[in-house]
């Protein structure tokens, strides 16, 4: 049973990381990277209110181009009001990545909220350009994301798959991510799973 000092001091963190305009400047390493191909890509961070209209756009049709096909293929259909509605929450951050050109070409949203009484980065979207998949970027992202995590004391990085993206799953796997224990279990018959990486 959890300990409720704990989780006093879990929404404590949670609050903290809220706090900061850009979670990421406390975390190293995390502004430029070198993709396998020797590409370098710049990253950034903002906030829902500091993302220009332009990107918040291009941020949606990247979802839809990328994921569209596989809500589409499932119960739930593609429903792009929502997705547009998720993507605007006042409460979004972007971590965006940039080619040499300043043009984007990866992002994540996120946000840091208690699940389950645990405090958690939890990664609402990662979404590569299918021309700069394969390079390592995913990978990168990721790692920002558990360092964030971890320096404003998360329990872990939690993040949603749907079942019938076996890639995804696959490479959630291959950079350390397991089935959460919130995950619904078979009888509930859910068309996606929770995976999470423990940063504490």
């Amino acid at each position: 049973m959890t300990n409720t000092n704990s989780v006093a001091n879990q929404q404590k963190s949670v609050e903290n990381a809220n706090k900061a305009k850009n979670p990421m400047e406390a975390v190293p390493d995390v502004c430029q990277f070198t993709a396998n191909n020797g590409s370098e890509y710049k990253l950034y961070c903002r906030t829902k209110q500091d993302m220009d209209a332009k990107t918040l756009k291009w941020a949606f049709k990247l979802a839809e181009r990328n994921v569209g096909p596989f809500y589409k293929a499932l119960q739930m259909g593609w429903q792009p009001k929502i997705k547009q509605n998720e993507l605007n929450k006042k409460w979004a951050r972007y971590l965006v990545a940039t080619d040499k050109s300043g043009q984007p070409v990866a992002y994540t949203m996120f946000r840091f909220d208690m699940d389950y009484a645990c405090s958690v980065l939890y990664c609402y979207e990662m979404q590569i350009e299918v021309d700069f998949q394969r390079q390592g970027i995913g990978k990168f992202m990721m790692q920002a994301l558990e360092q964030c995590s971890k320096h404003w004391h998360m329990d872990k990085v939690l993040l949603t798959v749907l079942k019938n993206n076996p890639k995804g799953i696959a490479f959630f796997k291959a950079i350390g991510y397991s089935l959460d224990e919130t995950s619904p279990d078979i009888l509930e018959n859910k068309e996606y799973e929770i995976y999470s990486k423990c940063t504490i």
